[in-house]
This record gives structure tokens, C-alpha cells and sequence, in this order.
């Protein structure tokens, strides 16, 4: 029997209903595999128990005759962003360290409804701020890929969703949750070689997810294949009444409409996101995937994005801001971290706590949004960057009347090491350069593996689509998957 842990989430789900295993067989698999990875420090909290019983629901259900959920038999990670019921949630924070919610997350809920159990919180990058993963109070979470260059140090897996994309990569988990508010879905699945899809903004219910940029987060599925992540998107969109944010729209069928056909679409290529210094392994993916998408039946046509310039620098004023605000809460006296020194005033509890349970990234960004949101700054700051907010938006919709989607590369370079870029923040900040923009203009994209650079590292790229449009960015991935034919995974050393 092939092993049951290599998987995908479409293959257990039908292996499952035809018998093939149980669903238990399943769930016992991929807790001995998160046992075994502690080095990758890709959970910050296991509930082996909490997949068992999800898996033992799932096969008394089928013994029974009982209708079967999408997800049945199927574990996932949840990313520790999403509040779970009875286990602990931090958001990678000694603010939240103890933390344990009353109530379930609308994604999360949904995908328990539909059968999938829980393996465990996926480490991350600390209240999702971070590109590699290293600002977790918990520690870094640890790529399971290493180039074949003879060095040995230490990869970022992306971030801030990491830990999904380690566990996902190294079958710790076939599927995982994740958050993008940046790109904090596609850049980790980039350096990891596996999917993942931001839908469109409101498609996913931002209810329960602990708040980073209210304008920008939203939640997505990573795993392996393009047709694993059209399956959890399925289960995890919809709309909530309890998010003012969610799109009152049905969810469409977007497994069963999956087709790698593309005639008659047109693939936009914007010039912007090929400057001058452009990493020539990641320049040759991107005129790989532009002659996949012409082999599916696409035509090519160029566009131009002329704001791409200020979009990092408006992401960095208006996500740094909402930071600012949805962080105020977290002052010590209704629920997370407390430090009350002897003698303390409430200025001095409030100050105590936030030194103590903040760390360095997150203080920084609380302190830019803070500046940025104040008196006589305002205005010259947080006012202009929605200002050009705009106009990259429009510049997108302009682009789209040329064409169907958009191709570009999904990060800069192939993973770097740990440490590598911590001192310098502008550094770790231009990880997001390609794939800010659709963030900003809240639309679909995807992160698709594309091939391996010289040093044996995956190197992928982005398919952005139009509003609601995640139909057309599925299926353009499928067909760069296809033709791509994607198959490395790290050799174990953990």
C-alpha cells in the first residue's frame, strides 16, 4: 500500500469512501509523522487525540450508511491564527500564551462540519507579521528543504504562514489553513514547493481569526495540488452575518469545474513586475510558465500596472496602521498577558504588558501605525496610501479588460536562510513585492510550484485573477501544474 501519509487531500477523501482504509489508519499516519518532525517546529500545539476522534466519527459514519462530510477521514492543520474551541490559540504571542477560546472560528467550524480533523496550531509568524517565519514567540519554524550545495543551514519557510507550509511539505499534515493579508499564503507555499490560494476579499469569513489588517487579511487553503486547494476552498467560503467583511454570495463548484483548457482566455504579463536585477532563475520560470499557459491555449498580451512601484510602501502605511488599531486591545486587563509590576498604575500595567508580551516585529509595526494614524500625519501618511490604494486597484481593473488573468513570479528569490535577513526589516519586507498588489486590491491569486532553482530549492509562480473570478485562477494553476509536473519533496533529515 502506497503510504498513506504521501497522500492528497482528494485521493484520502476517495480512498476513504471506497475502502481502500479507514479513516483512523489515515489519522494515526499523520500523527506519527508530526511526532516524529518537533525539529521542523512546525506546530505549536498537537491534538493527536482531537484527529482520532474526528477519524473514528468518520468511519462509524460510513459503517453506518450515514452521509459522509467533503472532508471526512481527511486531518488538516489549523494555523494557530484561527480561534479553536477548547484549545489554546496565540497567534504565536506571549500575549495570547494561555489563551483558550470559547468559541470556534467560522473557517475552522466549517471545516469540522465537513469531517476534517485536527492535527494541530501551526506555528507562524507572530500575529501574522513576518516573511519567514522567525518573529514567533514559539521559535522558528525550520523549512524541510536544504540546498544541495553542500551548505547546511537552516531555511525560512515563508511567512507567516510557516508552519502550514513546512507540515505540508514535509506530510506532516496534507492540507492546512492559512492567512494572506500580504501574501502570507503564496510566499511560504513558494519556498516550500506546495499551492495556495488567497480568494478574493470576503470570500472566507475573517470571524474568529485573531485580527491583523482588517482591510487586507483573508483566509485561504495551502496544500500540494491545485484540486486539494479547490476542495477546502469549497468548504471554507461562504458567508457569515457575523463578519460585516463576508460576501453574501453562493460558493461555486470549483473542484467539479476544474479544467487546465484555456482557450479563448487571454494572460496578461505586467512589465512592472519585471525590473531591472530580476533574479534570472526566477525571469526563466516566469517565460517557462508564460509558454505553459500558451501550450493550455491561452494567449499572452502585455499590461501595464504603473502604481506596482508604491504598492509596498502603501502596504506599509495602511496594514502597519490597522495593526495599530486592532492591537489596542491587547492592554492586560480583559483577557492575555498581564505583567503588573509592584506599585503600577494602570499607564504602567499597560505599558508592562505590551513590552513583555509584543515582540520586536510587532512593536515596530504597532509604532509605524501608530505614527501614521496620528495628529498631522494623518493626512500626508494613511490618507495618501488609500488614495493610492485606489489607484492600484484601478490599475488592475483596467488590466483586466485586456485580459482574463495575470501571470507573475510569486516572491523574489528562492528561500534564504535563517537569520539572513532579520537585521534588515526593508529587506524582509521586499519578499512581498509581487505579491502585495492583488492584496491591496483584494483579489484572488495563487502560488503554484514551478520547478527547482540550481541550489535544489522550489521556485514557483503567482496566477492573479479578477474579483470572484477564482475559477479562472484554479484552473490557469492546474494547467501550469500539469505542464509544470511538479514532483520534488525533501529528502528527510529531521
Amino acid at each position: 500500500m502506497t503510504n498513506l501519509t504521501d497522500l492528497t487531500v482528494a485521493e484520502i477523501r476517495d480512498g476513504f469512501r471506497a475502502g481502500d482504509f479507514s479513516a483512523r489508519e489515515v489519522a494515526e499516519g499523520f500523527n506519527a509523522n508530526v511526532a516524529a518532525a518537533k525539529a521542523l517546529n512546525a506546530f505549536i500545539v498537537e491534538t493527536p487525540e482531537k484527529a482520532l476522534a474526528a477519524a473514528d466519527a468518520a468511519d462509524k459514519a460510513k459503517a453506518t450508511g450515514e452521509t459522509l462530510g467533503a472532508l471526512a477521514g481527511v486531518p488538516i492543520g489549523m494555523k494557530d491564527l484561527f480561534c479553536t474551541e477548547g484549545t489554546q490559540t496565540t497567534a504565536a504571542s506571549h500575549m495570547l500564551e494561555g489563551f483558550v477560546p470559547t468559541y470556534e472560528s467560522t473557517v475552522s467550524g466549517k471545516l469540522w462540519a465537513a469531517g476534517a480533523g485536527m492535527l494541530g496550531k501551526l506555528n507562524l509568524d507572530q500575529f501574522a507579521m513576518g516573511s519567514s517565519n522567525e518573529t514567533s514567540y514559539y521559535g522558528s519554524v525550520i523549512s524541510p528543504w536544504r540546498r544541495n550545495d553542500g551548505g547546511n543551514a537552516a531555511l525560512a519557510p515563508g511567512g507567516s504562514s510557516g508552519g502550514s507550509s513546512s507540515a505540508i511539505s514535509a506530510r506532516l499534515c496534507p492540507a492546512a489553513t492559512g492567512t494572506d493579508t500580504g501574501g502570507s499564503i503564496r510566499q511560504p507555499a513558494a519556498f516550500t514547493g506546495i499551492s495556495g490560494i488567497k480568494p478574493t476579499y470576503g470570500r472566507c469569513s475573517r470571524f474568529g481569526i485573531v485580527a491583523f489588517a482588517s482591510s487586507l487579511d483573508q483566509a485561504g487553503p495551502m496544500a500540494r495540488t491545485v484540486r486539494d486547494n479547490a476542495i477546502l476552498l469549497e468548504t471554507m467560503s461562504g458567508f457569515d452575518p457575523k463578519d460585516s467583511t463576508s460576501l453574501d454570495l453562493a460558493v461555486p463548484q470549483w473542484e467539479a469545474n476544474l479544467s487546465s483548457d484555456l482557450k479563448g482566455k487571454k494572460v496578461g504579463i505586467p512589465k512592472e513586475y519585471r525590473p531591472d536585477g530580476l533574479n534570472a532563475e526566477i525571469s526563466a520560470m516566469w517565460d517557462r510558465g508564460i509558454e505553459w499557459l500558451k501550450d493550455a491555449g491561452a494567449e499572452v498580451v502585455e499590461v501595464s500596472l504603473p502604481h506596482t512601484q508604491y504598492a509596498l510602501p502603501t502596504y506599509y502605511i495602511i496594514a502597519p496602521a490597522e495593526a495599530s488599531s486592532n492591537l489596542a486591545r491587547y492592554d492586560g486587563v480583559r483577557y492575555g498577558q498581564r505583567d503588573l509590576p509592584d506599585g503600577a498604575g494602570l499607564q504602567d500595567m499597560y505599558a508592562a504588558t505590551r513590552a513583555a508580551g509584543f515582540g520586536p516585529e510587532v512593536k515596530r509595526r504597532i509604532m509605524i501605525g501608530t505614527y501614521v494614524l496620528s495628529a498631522g500625519f494623518y493626512d500626508a501618511y494613511y490618507t495618501q496610501a488609500q488614495k493610492v490604494r485606489a489607484l492600484i486597484a484601478r490599475d488592475f481593473e483596467l488590466a483586466f479588460e485586456k485580459c482574463d488573468l495575470l501571470l507573475t513570479p510569486t516572491a523574489p528569490s528562492a528561500s534564504f536562510a535563517l537569520g539572513e535577513k532579520q537585521a534588515d526589516p526593508l529587506a524582509m519586507y521586499l519578499n512581498d513585492v509581487f505579491t502585495v498588489p492583488a492584496s491591496l486590491a483584494g483579489l484572488p491569486a495563487m502560488a503554484i510550484p514551478g520547478g527547482l532553482d540550481a541550489a535544489g530549492l522550489p521556485i514557483g509562480l503567482q496566477v492573479i485573477g479578477k474579483a470572484l473570478d477564482e475559477q479562472t485562477v484554479l484552473n490557469a494553476s492546474l494547467a501550469i501544474e500539469e505542464r509544470a509536473g511538479f514532483t520534488a519533496r525533501p529528502d528527510k533529515w529531521w
